[in-house]
């Protein structure tokens, strides 16, 4: 079978991106940024482990840091890009990781793997979203849709406008990249929202999660009295976004293409009230907020490329938040946090 590189594999999404590829017969090459994070991914996918391999790439910034990882691959699936809302300096910490690290896997590729025709960047509805039109209840996302913000602007905006800026002048470098130089390779991207579902990479302890697996576990874990405020309003499960990575890696027809991967709006509030009905155990410790409030005006999302091209019925609201929060009762049980 093909070997296909991942990028990032200890990361929540790569992971399972690792998983919808081994479980097809794949040989995957996973990128980590040391010896102890190959360890771990070895560990949550100790059944793959015959066809599992592993270089380390420390830096993603430096030139030429994929040279060796892009070496005898058949393909690329790159989804490492920093996810940090407070940062200390965002050109340092967000905008040239970003930018450079996929511009540079690229390169990589570009200059030492001919054999490679297909590679899928992990791009984000931050890409697509305007967050100077806020709720904008009169337009209806899609992949039409670009993030106007400005490198310059993101040097000096919030942590959320830089991170949402990161990942759309990332995924315009891959196209302006592919339009310049004329690879022998194609460039699809997933831009997946908000991404919830049961955690399969390692996990150290719950006090160290990602941003967005934090922000839910707060939900369920009896540290919040209010229901926060809703800050992006499309979601999508783990498992649907990781599954489209390798169905626009296989299809031809996602050459060139980009694809929103979302199953629709929700708020933390429709959260708080799925866990209070459907999951007992957690009444108790999850914020009541204004029960049954629907959705205020705001912006709809349109997943109807992805459902016709890549074939994808995105799971349903319910369901991502009932196997989220029984993924972190078991964790919990398993770390010994109850």
């Amino acid at each position: 079978m093909p070997i296909v590189l991942v990028t990032s594999a200890s990361g929540f999404i790569a992971a399972h991106i690792l998983n919808t590829f081994l479980d097809s017969g794949y040989n995957v090459r996973g990128t980590v940024r040391s010896i102890a994070s190959a360890e771990h991914v070895r560990q949550s996918h100790a059944k793959y482990l015959d066809r599992l391999s592993f270089v380390i790439v420390e830096d993603i910034t430096k030139p030429g840091a994929f040279d060796e990882a892009v070496k005898d691959v058949d393909g690329v699936i790159h989804t490492q890009s920093p996810f940090w809302l407070k940062v200390e300096n965002n050109e340092r910490d967000l905008l040239i990781p970003a930018i450079q690290g996929t511009i540079g896997i690229l390169e990589s590729i570009h200059k030492h793997n001919s054999r490679v025709k297909r590679i899928v960047i992990t791009s984000s509805f931050a890409a697509l979203t305007d967050l100077s039109r806020g709720q904008w209840p009169e337009h209806t996302y899609s992949e039409a849709d670009w993030n106007p913000a400005t490198y310059n602007e993101a040097k000096v905006g919030n942590g959320a406008f830089a991170y949402c800026a990161s990942k759309s002048l990332a995924e315009k470098a891959a196209w302006d990249f592919v339009e310049k130089n004329r690879p022998s390779f194609t460039v699809s991207t997933i831009l997946p929202p908000v991404v919830y579902g049961p955690n399969v990479h390692h996990i150290r302890d719950l006090a160290h999660l990602n941003e967005s697996s934090a922000m839910f576990y707060s939900l369920m874990n009896g540290s919040r009295s209010d229901v926060p405020p809703t800050g992006f309003w499309a979601i999508v499960d783990v498992r649907d976004a990781a599954l489209a990575h390798r169905i626009a890696y296989e299809k031809p027809e996602a050459a060139s293409q980009r694809y929103f991967v979302t199953a629709g709006n929700f708020s933390f509030q429709q959260i708080c009230d799925i866990l209070r009905s459907e999951v007992p155990e957690l009444r108790s410790k999850v914020p009541e907020g204004n029960a049954g409030e629907l959705l205020p005006p705001v912006y709809k999302v349109n997943n109807e490329k992805a459902q016709r091209e890549l074939g994808i019925q995105f799971k349903p609201l319910k369901e991502i938040v009932v196997a989220t929060a029984h993924n972190f009762l078991k964790l919990e049980k398993i770390l010994g946090q109850l």
